[in-house]
């Protein structure tokens, strides 16, 4: 971290000497009209670094090898690159630094994403939204804290994940557990994660009914933002980390792990296979119930095909976002010095068809970002619950992408050390909070 954040420090003062020397205008282009955008004899090469590896790096080389039907005068330079396209190992500031950074990013950290905006590593988007026929407006209201800041419009997102709670709704039956009442409250959710742990004749646990730091939420700032919390003010730059409700959702982390005990349960953690492997606790019935994204349903059907689940909003205590979701968004951005900004408008544009992202949201339940797609999508087609039940909670006005700041990686790295520090080690969280209130907001 120490070693990203001098580079960044370079780059900025690198900005600071282009601005001045009356560089920095030569690398920018003037907006362009919508037959430019659609003038399909449009050509060049658009150097475009995409996050994705895997089944997911096979799927884009596709989406590329179509675009180049529509587009035959266009050649995409693609590269896959890890840590998020270079955000997250200095591959990305060391090539803006140097002036050979890509026209074209996709990353699937939006919160570092995120913090590049506000170390104006990004070039802004607006010139081209109208070109392209996007108004911001067309978005669902929670993306709009993700893709603007300082008034800018740096990220474009790709398509989105909500998270849910799954529960095994078999042992929901054997614990004499009513599915169609699922747990909507904090309360409840204790209850029913007493009801569905169980324990050997010797007092050892053998399933635990729920860990509220498993999974999705390992992230720190999940709890906070279905307690209701903001963490952050965009309108004043100022971090809230010691309201009530963040120091509650902490406390009631604290209290379970004291109730089963907090040296057990990080041994279990510990020892937990990744979501994609078959040793997922939840696919072997060593939980019940678990928080993650929609991602789950096809390792699920690869993994754990026998397991039968049902996936339900997550529940909050009384002042919280109810039947909401800290979104989770891959997102494009156009690099500083970007020397192909058509052609990564044009790129951007092509993406966002219905049909391009047919696979992905067909493979993952990944969900558009624009309402109106919702009735193109397959799930939708068949009325599937669950799909169905993604897409209103996705239009809450309640969701969003918590805590976002130019501090947020930083902010969910050292708020995790926190976590760990109150659940296992029994300490309070309001002073600890304060002080890492005092340590960021000068960055800030």
């Amino acid at each position: 971290m120490k070693k990203i954040a001098f580079i960044a420090l370079v780059l900025l003062l690198c900005f600071a000497f282009t601005s001045c020397s009356g560089k920095k205008e030569a690398a920018s282009s003037a907006p362009v009209s919508s037959a430019d955008l659609e003038n399909t004899t449009e050509s060049g090469t658009l150097y475009y670094w995409s996050c994705f590896t895997g089944d997911s790096k096979t799927w884009d080389e596709w989406r590329v090898g179509e675009f180049a039907k529509l587009y035959p005068n266009i050649k995409v330079d693609m590269q896959s690159v890890p840590e998020s396209a270079g955000i997250n190992n200095g591959k990305l500031l060391s090539a803006i630094a140097a002036g050979t950074a890509p026209d074209l990013i996709v990353a699937d950290d939006y919160i570092s994403a995120f913090g590049f905006a506000g170390q104006s590593a990004f070039e802004a988007w607006d010139p081209y939204l109208e070109a392209i026929d996007l108004s911001l407006d067309s978005f669902m209201p929670g993306f709009k804290n993700l893709m603007v800041y300082n008034g800018k419009t740096y990220l474009l997102p790709q398509d989105s994940n909500v998270i849910m709670l799954y529960i095994n709704t078999d042992m929901v039956t054997e614990a004499g557990l009513d599915i169609n009442n699922y747990p909507k409250t904090i309360d409840e959710l204790n209850d029913w994660t007493a009801k569905l742990t169980t324990t050997t004749s010797s007092g050892e646990v053998e399933r635990y009914g729920y860990i509220p730091w498993l999974d999705s939420t390992d992230n720190p700032t999940f709890w906070p933002f279905w307690f209701g919390a903001e963490m952050y003010y965009p309108d004043t730059n100022k971090l809230d980390l010691v309201d009530q409700k963040v120091v509650d959702a902490l406390n009631w982390q604290r209290e379970y792990a004291r109730q089963y005990d907090p040296a057990k349960v990080r041994s279990f953690t510990q020892a937990a296979g990744g979501l994609f492997s078959p040793d997922h606790p939840f696919f072997v019935k060593k939980v019940a119930m678990t928080v993650i994204g929609n991602w789950a349903t096809n390792a699920l059907k690869i993994y754990a095909p026998t397991v039968n689940y049902t996936c339900v909003p997550v529940p909050v205590p009384p002042g919280g976002r109810v039947e909401s979701t800290p979104l989770g968004s891959n997102v494009f951005a156009m690099p500083r010095g970007v020397k192909s900004p058509k052609l990564a408008a044009i790129f951007f544009k092509f993406t966002q068809r219905a049909e391009i992202n047919g696979d992905n949201f067909d493979v993952w339940r990944s969900i558009p970002c624009v309402d109106a797609v919702f009735d193109d999508v397959s799930w939708t087609k068949k009325g599937d619950p669950i799909y169905l039940m993604e897409r209103k909670i996705a239009n809450s006005p309640y969701s969003s992408h918590p805590a976002l700041s130019s501090v947020s990686a930083q902010l969910v790295t050292e708020m995790t050390a926190l976590r760990d520090d109150v659940i296992y080690n029994n300490r309070d969280p309001k002073p600890l909070l304060q002080a890492l209130q005092d340590k960021l907001q000068p960055e800030l």
